[in-house]
């Protein structure tokens, strides 16, 4: 990231824009500020910031399908700003990929704390360089004869997880996307097999105690990841609920 993190205001009231702005300009950030979807969009393209802070109400698209093109195209923070009574909206968020959300109003440096917590959290990914063998994507078509063979790969259910790239392959190599927090758990779950591990150990282990807005979204995230790992998430074999504690990764015996 640059020295000055960049973030993006969308909202279309005029004066939330301008006060966000001059608040965030003066603890030394960047703000491009958009009005639309269809700014937001011109405004990423034009230079993509660090954090997207996101209101869900804007005239001419949906703040959820936003915030879902968003995590698919783009490796950035995104607050949604909702309003108090939205809660559904919220856990739909989280479930699309959201890092975090917070209520109108809001105080500006509990917005400040949040903002620095998902940068931080973006910034602190694990490195590339690990020690290990092919990349998963070497398991594509003609993949194998080029990859690199610095990467690291970690086996989940019928799925592998490749450290360097932060990126998730099912068994016929075609890569799955994943948010940042779901490379987080993943990558949790596959170092710690067998072991059950609590909603705040997961939550520590990721380096997320300090943004996640309440323990229970930990759970959404889960069946997130489920969905995309499990044969049938309705019956899930490789991350087990343990009632009244939390989660256990168990490895595939074959």
């Amino acid at each position: 990231m640059a020295d000055a993190e960049r973030i993006l205001v969308v909202d279309d009231d005029r004066v939330v824009r301008e006060m966000l702005a001059e608040y965030l300009d003066s603890h030394g950030y960047q703000v491009d500020c958009a009005d639309s979807g269809a700014a937001m969009r011109a405004a990423i393209e034009r230079e993509p910031p660090d954090l997207v802070l996101l209101d869900l109400r804007l005239p001419d698209q949906d703040g959820l399908t936003l915030a879902r093109y968003l995590r698919e195209h783009y490796d950035i923070g995104i607050i949604m700003v909702t309003g108090s009574s939205e809660t559904v909206d919220r856990v739909i968020g989280l479930e699309i990929g959201a890092d975090d959300y917070i209520g109108k109003p809001f105080d500006l440096r509990e917005l400040r704390a949040r903002i620095k917590s998902v940068l931080r959290r973006l910034q602190s990914a694990p490195p590339d360089a690990l020690a290990g063998s092919l990349p998963a994507s070497a398991f594509a078509t003609g993949g194998a004869a080029n990859a690199p063979a610095h990467h690291r790969r970690l086996r989940l259910a019928h799925c592998t997880l490749d450290i360097g790239s932060h990126q998730l392959f099912d068994g016929n190599g075609r890569e799955i996307p994943i948010t940042t927090m779901e490379f987080d758990l993943l990558h949790v779950f596959a170092t710690h097999p067998n072991q059950v591990l609590s909603r705040d150990q997961l939550l520590t282990m990721t380096r997320n105690r300090e943004w996640e807005p309440f323990d229970r979204s930990i759970d959404i995230r889960i069946a997130r990841l489920r969905r995309k790992i499990e044969p049938d998430s309705s019956r899930p074999q490789a991350i087990r609920t343990v009632r009244g504690i939390g989660y256990m990764y168990v490895p595939p015996t074959a």
